[in-house]
């Protein structure tokens, strides 16, 4: 009964804990506090993958800023988050989220601006 139910995960793509999802591949560069900045990755269909907010320094808040329209997304902690694909949905989403805090070139609040393709 074990290896059915495991089969039905891997077959799915479930993941039962977004905090261990698989890294998501971000293309874009990490910049300073108080400066927006643009993120690009790409996920499959149905499926779940996580992105820390890099920015040198000290993070002391952060959150969505715009959800997606097609996805999910969560805050995992204060630099982490995930999405979620939709399931049986390609094509592209795009969702906004803040960090602030105080770091070696900058401090205040930065807004990135997610591109997520869905393949």
């Amino acid at each position: 009964m074990h290896r059915f139910f495991v089969l039905i995960v891997i077959a799915f793509g479930v993941v039962a804990d977004p905090a261990r999802a698989a890294d998501c591949r971000v293309t874009g560069d990490p910049s300073a506090f108080g400066v927006d900045m643009v993120a690009f990755f790409a996920v499959r269909s149905g499926e779940t993958c996580k992105f820390p907010i890099r920015i040198p320094g000290m993070m002391t808040a952060s959150g969505i800023a715009q959800k997606p329209a097609q996805g999910t997304l969560r805050q995992v902690n204060i630099t982490t988050f995930t999405y979620t694909a939709p399931r049986g949905y390609k094509g592209s989403d795009t969702f906004s989220i803040y960090g602030s805090g105080k770091g070696p070139y900058g401090s205040g609040r930065s807004v990135i601006t997610v591109n997520a393709t869905i393949e």
